[in-house]
């Protein structure tokens, strides 16, 4: 009973020296005092006492002891672990067992190491220099398993410094067809960056002679070549390593995963020639089989490079039609790539099919439709009229919503050629009495109002109407109704003097302040009085001034200086840890800074770590005996990497 007594007060104790004498056991070289110790802590915690301060000690004894276990899968189990313990008071120990694993024997406990390196950095950014160092190290390492690791590791913790690129980018080009795919996604990206800063830009005019890279040119010989050098004038030659990355990554269009084709496919958009940027289109359209999420993340990117080089894509050109089982997002995006392929050759054939899509029961994409169709209008000239014609037949269509988006295209499109265009301004004023979608509406009463001496007897008539139902209107249509009122009084007030003092009292009193405040802006404009400062002599010229035409250009338009395949593209805006790519040097940097020394390996007793393994093998004789047989390997370390030698 007294030692019960002792024990109990022991665990209650729980101060500060209690707790140096538990660190001091647990740094014991003596197991049996390390177990007293965490038995005594184990009985502290169950009592409700306070022992955060042995956690760094219990986290080192645990942890060291799994890190140096012989099984590699165990250190790398023990790293992970200890890596994914948020607390701070254990980052020395943390720094410590990364460095310890990064020299590790096993490729995948220092692919786990260069994983623990993001966790660190983010838990504790001050460490950021000894995690270069670390890095530095890493990158050295000519084991596929650990390159696509310690890249994402650079790219997290130091992006910036493309220093530590340069002795191993042949290295990372020459890997990476055997990299994982996960990995192969992070050098590509990486590399893109790289490319970027240390090339001149293969993108030249037409006038310009690009010397073509290829194997007749690496095998002539020096005499040839200087001949050639005579007679053909060169401005540009691909620097060999901007080739060796072009070369290395071209194989990588036949993989299997979708990221990392859309990762070669920018790799090519933002560094090959122009000319041989041509070969990513076959593989990303067959992308286009892959399940939705897929196809919108690739269409939405073909839909950037298809505004700035159609040629691309236009062998392709049925791939990119509407399927009925296609969702909204996807025939969105298909209709867009269509439109920016459209020219004078395949127009008439992508009429019939967007006269097609304009019939969908989906509404939101029979609206896009229209608006393809007036983008067509206005990029080729030879079908403007007869893409008019069509969006005026839609104009009787039972479906208020073609017919609402139809106001509002048609509208555009008279914008560029008003004068023409006098019996469609007519025909749709009177279908403003069906018309209820405010858009169309405030459209129609806009077109009215904007050339009102080309239809002089229908305008006022269309001011009365709605006059009568003003105070029913949207407030964008009552935004219009004061417009169109506004320049009647300037060009035919003895008609519609009154009629517009009327709407401008009711505008006068309506709930909206934008109403009321357009209200009076405009009757201190049209209707001088002493009040009325010297901005009322000039109305005409502020209303009846005329208007540019609209634009209509592809939502993607602006979308180019994003990287193609990053979620800043997607999005269209700058994502957290988006990083630009640079411009072209003008210059490029010396590539002598990529030349690695070779040092001759020789293979010593004296200089070679050996051990003796032994690989077990077995198989069924055609009797069905089972038959074992085991070979002894020689394992290797040289310089740095593994080699396993069959010892006769």
């Amino acid at each position: 009973q007294p030692q019960a007594i002792a024990s109990d007060s022991c665990c209650a104790g729980g101060g500060d020296g209690e707790n140096e004498d538990l660190k001091q056991m647990l740094e014991s070289s003596k197991d049996s005092a390390k177990l007293d110790a965490m038995k005594r802590i184990v009985g502290m915690i169950a009592k409700g006492k306070n022992a955060s301060e042995l956690f760094p000690a219990v986290v080192k004894n645990v942890a060291s002891k799994n890190i140096e276990d012989p099984n590699q899968l165990i250190r790398a189990s023990a790293l992970r672990v200890l890596s994914s313990i948020r607390v701070p008071i254990i980052v020395p120990i943390m720094m410590l067992a990364i460095k310890e694993a990064s020299s590790d024997l096993s490729p995948y406990v220092r692919k786990n190491a260069a994983h623990a390196i993001q966790k660190l950095y983010s838990l504790d950014p001050e460490q950021k220099e000894m995690l270069i160092e670390v890095i530095e190290k890493l990158l050295k390492d000519r084991s596929t398993l650990v390159a696509g690791s310690v890249v994402m590791a650079f790219e997290e913790v130091c992006p910036d410094r493309i220093d530590l690129i340069h002795k191993n980018y042949r290295k990372l080009c020459n890997l990476l067809v055997d990299v994982e795919e996960w990995g192969q996604v992070v050098i590509i990206h990486m590399l893109t960056r790289y490319a970027r800063t240390q090339f001149v830009s293969p993108w030249k005019t037409d006038d310009d002679v690009v010397e073509e890279y290829n194997e007749n040119n690496f095998y002539e010989s020096d005499g040839e070549q200087k001949e050639k050098d005579r007679n053909v004038k060169k401005t540009y030659t691909m620097d060999p390593d901007h080739r060796l990355l072009l070369r290395n990554t071209k194989p990588l269009l036949q993989s299997r995963n979708a990221a990392v084709v859309m990762a070669v496919a920018q790799l090519y958009w933002h560094l090959a020639p122009k000319s041989e940027a041509g070969i990513v289109s076959k593989s990303l359209v067959r992308l286009l089989r892959s399940n939705r999420e897929v196809q919108y993340i690739v269409l939405q990117n073909i839909a950037t490079m298809s505004i700035q080089r159609k040629g691309m894509f236009e062998p392709y050109l049925k791939s990119f039609y509407v399927r009925s089982t296609d969702p909204t997002m996807i025939k969105t995006l298909k209709l867009e790539i269509l439109t920016n392929l459209a020219n004078e050759a395949n127009i008439s054939t992508l009429l019939r099919e967007f006269q097609t899509y304009v019939k969908s029961q989906d509404k939101q994409f029979a609206a896009a439709t229209i608006q393809a169709i007036g983008r067509c209008a206005t990029n080729i000239t030879e079908v403007t009229d007869t893409c008019l014609n069509g969006l005026v037949c839609l104009l009787s269509n039972r479906d208020e919503t073609v017919v609402a988006e139809s106001v509002v295209v048609i509208k555009k499109l008279l914008q560029t050629q008003p004068a023409h265009h006098g019996e469609i301004i007519k025909h749709m004023a009177k279908l403003l009495d069906n018309i209820t979608v405010p858009v169309a509406r405030a459209s129609i009463l806009w077109l009215i109002g904007e050339y009102c001496e080309r239809v002089p007897k229908i305008a006022p008539d269309v001011l009365r109407k709605t006059a009568k139902s003003f105070t029913n209107e949207d407030d964008l249509v009552k935004l219009q109704i004061l417009n169109l009122g506004a320049k009647l009084y300037l060009t035919n007030s003895k008609q519609t003097k009154l009629l517009t003092q009327y709407v401008l009292n009711l505008g006068k009193y309506d709930q909206s302040y934008d109403i009321r405040d357009r209200t009076r802006f405009i009757r201190q404009l049209i209707v001088p009085n002493e009040k009325s400062g010297a901005l009322s002599k000039y109305a005409k010229k502020i209303f009846l001034a005329q208007k540019p035409a609209p634009l209509l250009e592809s939502p993607f338009k602006d979308r180019d200086h994003f990287q193609l395949g990053t979620l800043s593209h997607t999005l269209n805006s700058r994502a957290t840890g988006y990083l630009e790519l640079s411009d072209w040097p003008d210059v490029a940097p010396d590539p002598a800074v990529r030349n690695v020394e070779v040092a001759e390996s020789v293979c010593c007793l004296e200089e070679t770590r050996k051990c003796h393994l032994l690989v077990h093998y077995s198989f069924v004789d055609f009797t069905g005996l089972v038959i074992y047989y085991s070979i002894p390997l020689l394992a290797c370390k040289l310089a740095g990497s593994h080699v396993l030698v069959p010892e006769l």
